[in-house]
């Protein structure tokens, strides 16, 4: 099993009301998981956000906490619910009102990985299923909210950045044929998760940096942003999400040469998102 269900890297001191975290790069594959799986160890590798906590593993420099999962994505899936069980999964649930996302076998305990491959051979016990929420589910969630609450006791506000990667192919199809494909997408449920200001400066930061940017589409966020995202109480949450073209090899699931060169890319963009919510910041733009 993963040492721990995540890792914190916190700054030597606090100086923004950011809180960076990356729930799917997490790459402790436990034993007896593999030994239950149908797929070689690179294809159940293929829905991992892999290298993303690598790219961000800078972020306490800047005087902001890191938080990273341990448990794969395949295992466990952070950004779901921890009651989104699939009936065609897990013995002993009941079906209920129509999930997508379960239905296409993505819940809090996937049954597929990219492409929709199979992960099991068979189903999962129920009591198997609460075991991994318990040990992973809920100790990353529970860190998560009290770095959150820390951000509100000590800046009176609170600003998740949720840091993902997509898949190149998954923006095919977006913006009009032809045009240049977006390399970021950030994500905050089409305005409701954030103010629009923070969300403004986060694709002014990574559009200083050359990159190409795009709201919601194709991916608004999910269980993360939207449980997290509470504008009305000073609690923000962005779900950003990364072309893994940029820096990584998706067919070897290894990093490209670019990968060094984007890394340092992004240190400008940390240092820019970082700033909006350090308290000089805050009060310029309240002015």
């Amino acid at each position: 099993m993963p040492n721990t269900p995540f890792d914190l890297a916190r700054p030597q001191a606090r100086t923004t009301s950011v809180v960076f975290a990356s729930p799917h790069s997490g790459r402790q594959y436990p034993p007896s998981f593999l030994q239950q799986a149908v797929l070689d160890a690179r294809q159940i590798r293929s829905s991992e956000d892999a290298f993303v906590d690598l790219l961000f593993a800078d972020v306490p420099e800047y005087g902001a906490p890191l938080l990273t999962a341990n448990a794969p994505r395949a295992y466990l899936d952070l950004n779901r619910g921890p009651d989104e069980f699939d009936p065609a999964l897990i013995e002993g649930v009941r079906r209920a009102a129509p999930n997508p996302r379960i239905a296409s076998g993505l819940g809090v305990i996937p049954r597929v990985v990219a492409n929709g491959r199979q992960i099991y051979r068979g189903k999962l016990t129920l009591a198997e299923a609460h075991q991994r929420i318990s040990g992973y589910w809920r100790p990353y969630h529970d860190q998560l909210q009290a770095l959150l609450d820390e951000s509100i006791n000590i800046f009176d506000q609170a600003i998740l950045i949720d840091c993902h990667s997509m898949p190149h192919e998954a923006l095919e199809n977006v913006g009009p044929p032809g045009a240049p494909r977006p390399q970021i997408v950030l994500g905050d449920r089409f305005g409701a998760t954030a103010a629009g200001p923070i969300v403004e400066q986060i694709e002014a930061a990574f559009g200083a940096a050359g990159l190409r940017v795009a709201r919601n589409m194709p991916f608004a966020g999910a269980f993360i942003t939207q449980h997290y995202g509470r504008p009305a109480r000073r609690q923000h949450a962005v779900q950003i999400e990364i072309d893994r073209a940029l820096y990584m090899d998706e067919r070897t699931l290894e990093p490209s040469a670019d990968f060094d060169s984007f890394k340092q890319l992004l240190q400008g963009v940390i240092a820019e998102i970082v700033a909006i919510g350090q308290p000089d910041t805050q009060k310029v733009a309240a002015e």
